[in-house]
């Protein structure tokens, strides 16, 4: 049934009773305003070691757990025998991270399917990721500028001169040892994109260790002669507390958010695709580009309790929790994508440490919602509550409806399809006491490519319970059964 004949039939059942409809959006106090946009501030940076530690998947150890499905890419422009950038031969290099003792090794291999990961693609995107947000002005000189598909190839020849640079702009100045040549006669990083065009592997491992010891001299600048001052600090943590309004720029969340899923949930991808068809364990993902969208439509913040109900691999929890530092709790009932996701929780994490961000608190439950004594024991406190239920059954969305009367006052149900009978609300004599009347529902749109499932855009929808409103309306319909019945005696 569409929304209008349902709305239709809705009005014409009200216009058979004396009782008048009465819509939520009458109510004599306003109900449809979120939380204030005020929210508590988080600290971003960390100041622990961003070593990864033990159990750490690397670019480089995706590519040896899927060797067969990569290929040559680079090879010796000067020496054809130089079999060292064959596949077989594992050719590799490495990237330093913002935070201290955060490094990672790449295979320089390409894929046989262009839709797989791609780890010279990843390693550039990391690297422009680190320049145009970890690097001031003065810093990013260092390194050249960002390729572009119209920048001509410079011939780029150092000149034999050691430099002493600046590690920051001049109000922030401190002395910073770099390498034997002045840096400011090379583009480092229209050299790289030169080296990938011509598939010249020994230009690219030059290139690339020039650059790594660039980021080495700025995360560890030299010591103080004056054995009593301070160690001066890693200039790409000082970074992050300059970040406008306090957030973590969309390109690094993006970013991290990618190089994690890469390397923790797309080797999965065939198993995660088993599932039953047309049941409620048809597995789907929301893309980190809606998610962000519903963060920021609940003003999930700090201090948040973030639940996501049927929460598969976590991808929205992970993202939650970085982008807000919000606490999150979510519970997936199958075992696959249940497993994934406590992988990719373990290295996001290491992730974060790498990029020397911080993270909030998130627990995974693998088990039933309906049964959880967990999600018992969370409902109250929740804040938002996420449930993706797009091709739930509808036996399973009847049964999570008496679950929300836990929900305190204020907090947020987001869904995929709507957990009241009629999007405009209309509380009538028929629905006044339904579940769902504590809800005041919003309908708002979602993007072309926010979900895995297609390729279209839709609608969401954001239940806030309201029970002080619905009780303003509840008052009134008594009122009017009291003049209506008084009518009648009359």
């Amino acid at each position: 049934m569409s929304a209008s004949s349902s709305r239709t039939q809705s009005r014409q059942r009200s216009e058979t009773l004396d009782i008048e409809s009465i819509y939520r959006g009458s109510r004599s106090r306003s109900t449809s305003a979120f939380p204030p946009a005020d929210l508590p501030c988080r600290q971003l940076w960390i100041t622990e070691d961003g070593s990864p530690g033990e159990n750490f998947v690397s670019a480089a150890s995706v590519v040896t757990v899927l060797s067969r499905s990569y290929k040559t890419y680079f090879k010796n422009l000067d020496d054809s025998s130089d079999t060292s950038f064959e596949a077989e031969s594992y050719p590799a290099t490495e990237l330093e991270y913002p935070n201290a003792n955060a490094c990672e090794s790449y295979y320089i291999l390409a894929p046989k399917d262009p839709d797989h990961y791609n780890p010279i693609m990843c390693l550039e995107q990391s690297l422009y990721t680190i320049f145009e947000c970890y690097l001031t002005p003065t810093q990013q000189a260092l390194f050249g500028t960002l390729p572009t598909d119209f920048l001509q190839d410079v011939d780029n020849t150092p000149p034999s001169s050691p430099l002493t640079q600046l590690s920051g702009d001049s109000e922030q100045s401190s002395p910073v040892k770099l390498p034997s040549y002045d840096p400011r006669g090379m583009n480092h990083l229209r050299l790289l994109q030169r080296s990938i065009r011509r598939r010249d592997g020994p230009l690219f491992l030059s290139t690339m260790q020039n650059i790594n010891q660039l980021l080495r001299a700025l995360k560890y600048p030299s010591l103080p002669s004056d054995p009593f001052a301070p160690a001066p600090p890693n200039v790409l943590i000082e970074a992050i507390k300059g970040w406008p309004s306090n957030e973590i720029p969309n390109r690094v969340l993006m970013r991290i958010i990618d190089e994690t899923y890469q390397r923790s949930v797309g080797p999965h991808a065939l198993k995660l695709n088993r599932y039953e068809a047309f049941s409620s364990e048809v597995y789907g993902e929301l893309m980190p580009s809606f998610t962000s969208d519903i963060i920021a439509a609940t003003r999930l913040h700090k201090d948040s309790l973030f639940m996501d109900l049927g929460c598969g691999v976590g991808n929205v929890l992970v993202q939650a929790s970085l982008e807000t530092c919000c606490r999150s709790y979510g519970i997936e009932v199958m075992p696959t994508p249940a497993e994934v996701g406590r992988g990719q929780l373990k290295q996001m994490k290491k992730r974060c440490r790498m990029w020397g961000l911080s993270m909030g608190e998130v627990e995974l439950e693998e088990g039933d919602m309906l049964t959880s004594q967990r999600v018992t024991e969370l409902l109250p406190q929740a804040d938002v509550v996420l449930v993706n239920n797009k091709v739930f059954q509808q036996s399973l969305n009847e049964a999570l409806r008496p679950r929300f009367l836990d929900l305190k006052e204020g907090a947020i149900v987001v869904s995929l399809k709507p957990f009241v009978s009629s999007l405009n609300a209309r509380v009538t004599e028929r629905n006044v006491d339904d579940i769902s009347a504590i809800f005041d529902v919003f309908e708002r749109p979602y993007r072309s490519g926010s979900v895995s499932w297609g390729s279209g855009g839709g609608s969401y929808y954001l239940h806030r319970v309201d029970r002080e409103g619905y009780a303003v309306i509840k008052q009134q319909f008594e009122n009017q059964r009291a003049r209506s019945a008084r009518a009648s005696r009359r």
